[in-house]
């Protein structure tokens, strides 16, 4: 891509992987700035290393550890994480393209997020914890050619999805905040505080658990 077709917000594949263009700063050589969307790590690139991608309705990927499916079947919840595909913000709102956000409140014609926004339904996805059975992967371009560097990223992909000491979930229970971390690992049981013991299936079940972050990465 040339720089001037490059956008904040865009999702595109560098290095093989799905990114977010979250800056676009054309005085310097690596000009463009990433975010990885399956760890959220930063990276910079030039704009002859990315393709853009355009995100649609069952395309399915890995955000922050965990996998979601783009859906429009039903209008979010409270809780549910939005991609937001067509912004119209209004002048008090703070949002572009692309951006994922969490619901704090619905209303008839929209949702009210966890950063103040409001965002009307026709102008979002829903992003369903899950990878559905008809969905399409979207989180490496080419699935079919990987080479040995993309194939242990591939692993190292699924390496970062499990579990490590210092990790903070939050149960997935719209009647409940609680939110616990991983004190201990021994074989596939996982341990939290406050004397949780939890199967490792069971954590990484996303409908019941979701990823916040490493307490290490603060």
């Amino acid at each position: 891509m040339k720089l001037f077709q490059v956008r904040k917000g865009q999702f595109v594949y560098y290095k093989n992987e799905l990114h977010r263009v979250y800056s676009v700063k054309p005085m310097y050589k690596q000009s463009v700035h990433l975010m990885r969307l399956r760890d959220l790590t930063q990276h910079l690139s030039s704009a002859a290393e990315v393709e853009k991608y355009q995100p649609k309705e069952l395309d399915s990927f890995i955000f922050n550890k965990n996998v979601y499916t783009l859906s429009k079947d039903r209008k979010a919840e409270d809780g549910d994480f939005i991609l937001i595909t067509n912004p119209t913000p209004d002048y008090l709102d703070h949002y572009s393209l692309n951006e994922i956000e969490v619901v704090a409140t619905v209303e008839n014609k929209g949702v009210i997020t966890n950063k103040t926004n409001g965002i009307r339904h026709n102008e979002y996805l829903l992003m369903v914890p899950g990878r559905h059975e008809h969905s399409n992967p979207i989180e490496y371009q080419d699935f079919q050619n990987l080479d040995e560097s993309s194939l242990n990223d591939q692993s190292d992909a699924i390496l970062g999805m499990l579990p490590t000491i210092g990790d903070v979930y939050k149960i997935n229970d719209h009647d409940s905040l609680m939110e616990a971390m991983v004190v201990a690992i021994k074989g596939n049981t996982i341990f939290l505080g406050g004397g949780l013991e939890l199967p490792l299936e069971e954590i990484m079940n996303t409908e019941k658990w979701e990823f916040l972050y490493n307490l290490l990465d603060k």
